[in-house]
């Protein structure tokens, strides 16, 4: 089967289309700038890489884009060899536990959760409208952020506000990046022939979180009612006491949204060196000697440390600990920092195997209490994957 996974932002489009099940990737490519002026596209086939300049005044105009590219690269010969699109759909609430075929009834609940995700989920439904019109015949999936997460108890869910919080507005924890924790989990399970594995899953990179998982089901994650809370991220701030806002607000002279823009965009790994929120120009700091950017990665890596000391409380011992994302899979000094600070549960690392960026292997030591991993992620193999087993 030809399977294409997408997501769809406000202003981009990224898709790759698979065969499965051989799960052999046979185009990718990224729409930019759709609708706001010099927009183009990039597409990789065969290891090169192309870029047209093109006018994308919508995202219709994009799909067709792709459709053509698709056609005039011998990647399918007409549109009934396309099988199935799966979308990434940010939030699905509580409504969703699993990926789910897209009808009319889908439209309708995922545009009654837009002020639970206004950012994303508006863009979401805005490319699987722009595929449904172009392509109403091919099945569509969408695939949720937060399905993975809904097998969290209510003592992990709920915050300690007031009850009526989440039985009238859905003030809950909800979790994200679930897409990716649900592939790492599958892949080493996998790996390890066991369903039965308690997981901690370190997704690190611009966004992050940790993931606890007992025989395929969460028990925790660290990012909540948004993305903003949990671990200090390249731009977000992660936990913060909220008394925070009202006080910046005044000091500042700032609005609620304005300081959640700063909470969003302006801290972590940005607000504390005040150099980058990229990790890699972090670690360039560092090597110059840049104090702040030593400290905003310590930071980084202590907070990482206490999650995966609490999950593994939680999980009553962990299996094993996987490193995925991309400071996860290529920050070889950060992952060291990171199982130092965890040295009291065994965890120990081999040097020599943590010498190793982007690829899947066993980084700690044999005397190792726990066994640390690197699995490179990817979502859009788990989307297409999903795809694949709904329409089959």
């Amino acid at each position: 089967m030809k399977l294409l996974s997408v997501n769809a932002g406000s202003s981009s489009l990224k898709f790759t289309l698979f065969e499965l099940p051989e799960k052999k990737e046979l185009i990718s490519g990224t729409f930019e700038k759709i609708g706001i002026g010099n927009s183009f596209y990039t597409i990789k086939l065969n290891g090169e890489k192309i870029k047209r300049e093109v006018d994308l005044k919508d995202h219709g105009v994009a799909v067709n884009y792709l459709i053509e590219e698709l056609t005039n690269n011998k990647i399918i010969d007409s549109l009934d060899d396309l099988d199935g699109i799966g979308h990434r759909v940010v939030h699905g609430g509580t409504y969703y536990n699993q990926s789910v075929i897209i009808d009319d009834k889908f439209m309708e609940v995922i545009n009654s959760l837009i002020d639970l995700a206004p950012i994303h989920n508006p863009a979401n439904i805005t490319g699987i409208k722009a595929f449904r019109d172009a392509l109403p015949n091919v099945p569509q999936i969408a695939v949720f952020d937060t399905a993975f997460h809904q097998t969290m108890e209510k003592t992990e869910y709920l915050y300690a506000v007031p009850y009526e919080w989440y039985e009238k507005y859905g003030v809950r924890k909800y979790g994200f990046h679930g897409t990716s924790h649900r592939y790492i989990n599958k892949t080493i399970s996998e790996y390890l022939g066991r369903d039965d594995l308690k997981v901690i899953s370190c997704h690190l990179g611009n966004g992050s979180s940790l993931c606890a998982i007992n025989a395929g089901k969460v028990v925790d994650t660290s990012m909540g009612f948004t993305p903003l809370t949990g671990l200090i991220m390249g731009t977000r701030s992660g936990d913060v006491d909220p008394s925070i806002i009202p006080f910046i607000m005044d000091k500042e002279n700032k609005t609620c949204d304005q300081v959640l823009n700063d909470l969003n965009k302006k801290s972590g790994l940005l607000g504390i060196s005040g150099v980058s929120s990229d990790s890699r120009d972090i670690e360039e700091g560092i090597e110059n000697g840049n104090e702040r950017c030593a400290l905003a990665n310590e930071m980084l890596c202590r907070k990482v440390a206490n999650y995966i000391a609490m999950y593994n409380n939680m999980l009553g011992g962990a299996d094993v600990i996987t490193f995925t994302a991309g400071i996860g899979e290529n920050s070889i000094d950060t992952r060291k920092r990171i199982i130092e600070l965890v040295e009291s549960l065994g965890v120990k690392l081999d040097a020599e195997k943590n010498d190793v960026r982007g690829k899947f292997t066993l980084i700690s030591s044999d005397d190792s209490k726990i066994p640390v991993y690197v699995v490179p992620t990817n979502e859009e193999l788990m989307i297409a994957m999903d795809t694949y087993e709904l329409i089959k």
